[in-house]
C-alpha cells in the first residue's frame, strides 16, 4: 500500500476528519516544532482535500516525509 503524506496548516486542524486518515485524533498528529504545521497520511484521498476544505501546504512521499521530519523545523532540540 502506498501512503501519501501531507503537511497541513494547524489552522485547518478542526477540518480534519480523522476517520479518513491514519492518525486517530488531534492528539496523535505530528506537529512542527513551532506548532504551525502538522502531518497527515492516507491511502485514499480524503474528502476534505478533494472538496477544497483543506489545502495542503505540501504533499510528500514516505521517504521525503522521513527526511523532513529529521530537520530542525520538525525535530525538537533535546539539549
Amino acid at each position: 500500500m502506498i501512503l501519501t503524506y501531507q503537511i497541513i496548516n494547524i489552522s485547518d486542524l478542526n477540518n480534519i476528519d480523522f476517520t479518513q486518515v491514519y492518525e486517530t485524533s488531534a492528539e496523535t498528529i505530528r506537529k512542527s516544532v513551532d506548532e504551525t504545521l502538522f502531518t497527515i497520511k492516507w491511502s485514499t484521498e480524503p474528502s476534505f482535500i478533494t472538496d477544497g476544505t483543506v489545502t495542503p501546504v505540501q504533499t510528500l512521499s514516505h521517504q521525503n516525509c522521513v527526511t523532513l521530519m529529521s530537520t530542525p523545523e520538525w525535530e525538537p532540540n533535546e539539549e
